[in-house]
């Protein structure tokens, strides 16, 4: 098998790769960079080149392209720190779960925002007591005649100060068993009776959030799919958060800073050099299964496992490299404080690979 790109790729990769260095240079370099770079310029710019929405269908006016060239774009940009925040999650998640869920009037007033690269989304999930464990979640959306009527808290909601919009995970029935009663709805940002604080955490990063609904009145026709039975949409959406690329590369930059400054002349040094490269062409194949398909469904869980243990693999690799340089606050140093949360943002470890033996090996439950 031939893992080499095609010429044509190749030459996506360069495209990609300058524009990467071009936005860094103009906009900064952010870690981490679909979370914590913001720049609607930039999101405008990949509008204008049609890297947004590139491997969505034509006829819902994306790009109709494999999606192996996604990829390509989005590990250039990511891997140099470009700050893509802005349309990330729209492109990434939001849009494709419209086109395979929502209504054609919802798609006709979404989709082209999203492509136009001038709107930011946000996804309502996680709570104070309903992190990994979705079916948990308690902020609940009442039938009021045309409306939704909602109340709740949500936290660790990234961009929420900056979003037009947001995707809220919600509770429509406590009826039946728990993620039967789950529902997704769009919600406007600025709609009457939404708080938000941003939370500033010890890297002085400010893209989580914390969002409270009280009264929020939502038209009905917001909702996306089927009242009560997103709880299969809502994993769907899981599994694209949690098999790209973004969750290989988000300190790639850091790693080549480090190699830079390597002792290369110690075989040791070397050993962890070959193994982390490795690492990163194994996670990259991984990634490519999940895009193309070819991964059993869940598989993402062990992707996100083994990307994001690298990561904070490269972190402490980048720490050792800089030696007492790793002791002084800068923007390499924040970078490498900010590691032990890639494998807690989007479900933690611990979950996942129960979710791996459950969902995809068959492994029965321990006895209570």
């Amino acid at each position: 098998m031939d893992f080499s790109w095609t010429t044509e790729q190749l030459r996506l990769r360069d495209e990609a790769r300058a524009f990467a260095r071009d936005a860094v240079r103009s906009y900064g370099r952010a870690n981490d960079s679909w979370v914590n770079g913001y720049s609607r310029e930039v999101s405008r710019e990949l509008a204008a080149r049609g890297w947004i929405g590139m491997g969505w269908p034509k006829e819902h006016g994306g790009g109709g392209r494999p999606p192996l060239d996604r990829l390509i774009v989005a590990e250039e940009l990511i891997s140099a720190g470009a700050p893509v925040g802005a349309s990330w999650f729209g492109d990434r998640q939001m849009g494709p779960a419209l086109i395979a869920h929502g209504t054609d009037a919802q798609r006709q007033r979404y989709l082209p925002l999203i492509l136009s690269g001038e709107t930011t989304w946000c996804i309502g999930m996680s709570e104070p007591n309903a992190g990994s464990d979705l079916a948990s979640l308690q902020t609940s959306a009442v039938r009021d005649g045309a409306d939704y009527i909602i109340n709740g808290q949500k936290i660790w909601t990234s961009f929420a100060a900056k979003a037009d919009f947001c995707y809220l995970i919600c509770r429509t029935s406590r009826e039946d068993v728990p993620h039967r009663g789950i529902s997704e709805i769009v919600v406007p940002m600025q709609s009457a009776g939404i708080e938000v604080r941003p939370i500033r955490d010890l890297t002085e990063s400010e893209h989580f959030c914390e969002v409270w609904f009280s009264d929020v009145r939502v038209p009905a026709e917001n909702l996306v799919g089927v009242e009560g039975r997103a709880f299969s949409q809502t994993m769907r959406q899981l599994e694209h958060e949690r098999g790209g690329i973004d969750r290989l590369v988000s300190n790639r930059a850091l790693f080549d800073i480090a190699r830079r400054r390597a002792r290369v002349g110690d075989p040791l040094v070397r050993q962890e050099l070959a193994r982390l490269e490795i690492d990163y062409r194994v996670g990259r194949m991984l990634v490519m299964r999940s895009v193309m398909g070819q991964a059993p469904d869940g598989f993402a869980a062990a992707t996100k496992c083994m990307c994001t243990e690298h990561e904070q693999r490269v972190a402490n690799f980048v720490a050792r490299t800089l030696g007492a340089d790793a002791l002084l606050w800068s923007d390499i140093v924040r970078g490498i404080v900010y590691a032990p949360g890639y494998t807690i943002m989007g479900g933690t470890s611990n979950v996942l690979r129960n979710i791996l033996a459950e969902r995809v090996l068959g492994l029965p439950r321990e006895p209570r």
